[in-house]
């Protein structure tokens, strides 16, 4: 019997400015190994303080909208009691708050059942931190 549980961690680099990193060939690569054709969840989780996951539309100006709305909501200034980093980095660890660091989403024969215009995206404000892991799981 296959193994019903499946996990591999993605090493990301996002470089020094807020960014909306597409991951969703990435998931779909791990789910043609991880989930074979079977049903099951995808669990995408960010072991970070400072970053999240979204399910958003990309490439047609929704990435660069959800960055500016955050820049309206959590603004990099000084108001922040949490102060070491860059300027304004007491936002970036607001952020999960708002962009919950993980989410869990329908398998149906082994691929992603998301929306036509829906992607799978790591957001990350911290400028401070370039390197991030993402941890895919695949349950049966």
């Amino acid at each position: 019997m296959a193994n019903p549980f499946t996990t591999r961690v993605l090493n990301i680099t996002t470089g020094s400015s807020e960014t909306v990193h597409d991951l969703t060939s990435d998931c779909s690569a791990f789910l043609a190994d991880a989930a074979a054709g079977r049903d099951g969840l995808l669990n995408i989780f960010v072991p970070h303080a400072t970053a999240g996951i979204a399910i958003i539309e990309t490439g047609a100006g929704s990435d660069d909208d959800l960055l500016a709305a955050l820049h309206d909501l959590l603004p990099a200034d000084n108001r922040w009691r949490h102060r070491h980093g860059t300027p304004g980095h007491g936002r970036d660890h607001v952020l999960p708050a708002f962009i919950p660091p993980h989410a869990t989403l329908p398998v149906i024969d082994g691929a992603l059942a998301l929306g036509t215009w829906q992607s799978v995206c790591l957001v990350d404000l911290n400028k401070d931190n370039p390197r991030r892991q993402v941890r895919l799981s695949f349950l049966a």
